[in-house]
This record gives structure tokens, sequence and C-alpha cells, in this order.
């Protein structure tokens, strides 16, 4: 535990039980975030399936075919 952390939780622990209670659930959200990882779905993970046979059969998009998409963007 940091000292900073420590200083946070001796803060709080003079609240009012409310504002404790706010706190916590902050603190478990902010755990929780650090927790997820995303998934991909089936479609996802076919495509990117797809993709790296393709990376690695050496086959990548053109200069200019990458031009024409990012254009599509400045609009």
């Amino acid at each position: 535990m940091t000292d900073l952390f420590r200083k946070g939780i001796a803060a709080v622990e003079a609240l009012p039980p409310d504002r404790q209670d706010l706190a916590g659930e902050l603190l478990l959200w902010v755990a929780e975030q650090n927790e997820r990882r995303y998934t991909l779905t089936p479609e996802q993970r076919a495509d990117l399936e797809i993709g790296l046979a393709e990376a690695a059969r050496g086959e990548f998009a053109t200069d200019e075919e990458m031009d024409e998409t990012w254009a599509k963007f400045d609009k």
C-alpha cells in the first residue's frame, strides 16, 4: 500500500458513514476497471484470424489503398 493511499484511507475514515460508503463505491469501481478484460465476439475473432493469416502471407494494403481509406475520415 502506498503512502498516498494510506493518507486517503485515513482521511476517508474521518468522514461520516454515507461519505465513507461513497468512497468505498468509488474504490470498488476503480478496482473493477483494472480487472476488466475485453473479449472478442466470434465475428471479431474470425476477422482477426483472417487478418493475421493475410499478414503471415505478406498481404498488406498498398499505399494507394491506405490513402483511399484515410481520405474517408477527412470529410
